[in-house]
């Protein structure tokens, strides 16, 4: 028996790769056939407001389009299309939907229960992606990458930043505090670990790996990890009990003269209090990937600051990302045709 699969993917994660990835892991018993969305060459939906799709974030498209595109299908795998009610209602062959995110965003949940639709997701995709990002970043901020960077860009050539009140210390000479201790955080552990660096780790979730307590890593409350770091590290997920986390009272916590790094999702951190602390020289820097909105708005007061190293959400963009999302879907693909249950059911 032959199986179809619709793959609507985008101009990072491209369909081709997900269809030679399932065409690998599946042979010719799936048929596959794929589309891209202008993503990220336009931006997402952010909001949850839509009609139709209310508790749907993060998606590019719309419910018609999805629709029109994945009739007839058994099998949907996409990154940002939006599946609600109505879809799952217009697709009664569909059996199977594989998102290729850390978590299925932009799927009604309770929907696609209510059809009977498996939901599956590819975490651990952009693990190393979003820990290698974080260790640049922060060299590119305490070792002064930024600053030299945007003044030699305006003709300016700045012998100061050789200083010794203005260089910064190397890694091994830092304590990190870690906030979040999932895959991405351990894997960030092992990297800070190689350079000879002093952890700190606060989850309250998980317990250190054996390898990490040999390594002398200590896990701490939030308090304390705030008032011993040089860097605080943010790479948990927001939840609703933790928006905000890091606020005015976190800032006054923390050590005088710390950097501030989130390469995890904006709505951690009090963005006011941020600025705040920044110019007022309680914090040294910070280095933000993710914002509480995106796109950034043009006019928001930290993109004006000099002592700030700012990325547009790219920390869990690299080919890898993309190519481990594909292996990861084509693997829960080639389990539902084999009778088999997923590895990653949402």
């Amino acid at each position: 028996m032959k199986f179809k699969a619709a793959i609507i993917g985008d101009r990072f994660m491209r369909s081709d790769i997900f269809v030679e990835a399932i065409g690998m892991a599946c042979g010719e018993r799936v048929e596959c056939r794929g589309t891209d969305l202008p993503w990220p060459d336009e931006p997402v939906v952010h909001g949850y407001a839509e009609k139709g799709l209310d508790g749907l974030k993060e998606y590019l498209g719309t419910p018609e389009s999805v629709v029109e595109f994945a009739k007839g299908s058994d099998m949907l795998v996409t990154h940002l299309a939006p599946l609600n009610e109505s879809v799952f209602a217009a697709l009664p062959e569909l059996k199977i939907v594989v998102v290729s995110r850390g978590g299925p965003v932009n799927v009604d949940m309770a929907a696609a229960a209510r059809h009977g639709v498996i939901v599956a997701n590819t975490p651990g995709r952009n693990t190393t992606a979003v820990a290698q990002f974080t260790v640049g970043a922060i060299i590119a901020e305490t070792r002064n990458i930024t600053r030299g960077h945007d003044c030699l860009r305006k003709g300016e050539y700045r012998n100061d930043l050789y200083r010794f009140d203005t260089v910064g210390k190397e890694l091994q000479d830092l304590n990190f505090g870690v906030i979040g201790y999932g895959v991405i955080g351990k894997k960030f552990v092992d990297y800070m670990i190689a350079f000879g660096a002093e952890i700190f780790v606060f989850d309250p979730f998980a317990e250190l790996l054996p390898a990490h307590r040999i390594a002398d890593v200590k896990q701490l409350e939030l308090n304390e990890l705030l008032k011993k770091s040089d860097v605080v590290t943010l790479l948990c997920r927001v939840t609703a009990d933790n928006v905000g986390m890091i606020g005015e009272d976190e800032f006054a916590a923390m050590k005088q003269g710390a950097t501030l790094v989130n390469t995890a999702r904006g709505p951690l951190v009090d963005y006011d209090a941020l600025y705040a602390a920044l110019t007022s020289g309680k914090l040294k820097g910070a280095v933000l990937d993710t914002f509480a909105v995106e796109p950034v708005p043009p006019n928001l007061p930290l993109l004006k600051l000099p002592n700030v190293t700012l990325t547009p959400h790219i920390a869990g963009a690299s080919t890898t990302t993309a190519e481990n999302s594909a292996r990861l879907a084509a693997e829960e693909i080639r389990r539902w045709v084999g009778g088999e249950p997923p590895l990653s059911a949402c």
